[in-house]
């Protein structure tokens, strides 16, 4: 049985899906597809904390369904910017467990990523599957990734 660990970026799969489909990504038709004959090594899902009752909610229905949840505070800058991305803990995570696993799975469409897909593949021979919408997905990430997953009527709520 191949051995996997998921890595999930939330904002990312929360706004490209909301953009594309005006609707939700389902996380549990994810995690069916993603670990179909599968051992879990590690499921990650790296989310922004506003602190609101319904992402608390959203977040412990992520844990029920397996995920580990990384919290990281939301920070609104003066100029009314804001800021809140996980790449760099990401990678870190990716990193850690790719010699562990024969498969990561990077549900994300975020270009910056496609180093680290390229690195996996190349320095632990680990197939790399991407899961992203595949119009905002950078090409360079659906280049460089083993297998390509689009996120369209399957995976997404209220559009089976």
């Amino acid at each position: 049985m191949e051995k996997v660990a998921l890595f999930v970026d939330v904002q990312n799969i929360y706004y490209t899906t909301k953009q594309a489909f005006n609707c939700n990504f389902d996380y549990n038709a994810f995690w069916k597809m993603a670990t179909h004959n599968r051992q879990v090594v590690k499921a990650t899902a790296f989310a922004i904390d506003r602190g609101d009752e319904k992402q608390k909610q959203f977040q412990n229905i992520l844990r029920a369904i397996g995920f580990e949840v990384k919290l990281k505070p939301f920070i609104q800058r003066a100029d009314g910017s804001s800021k809140g991305d996980w790449d760099v803990g990401i990678t870190l995570d990716v990193m850690e467990h790719a010699p562990s696993v024969d498969v990561v799975v990077l549900a994300s469409g975020d270009g910056d990523f496609d180093q680290l897909v390229d690195r996996v593949r190349e320095k632990h021979n680990v197939a790399v599957e991407v899961y992203g919408v595949e119009q905002l997905t950078a090409g360079s990430l659906i280049r460089s990734a083993s297998r390509f997953v689009p996120i369209e009527k399957g995976l997404l709520l209220g559009r089976g």
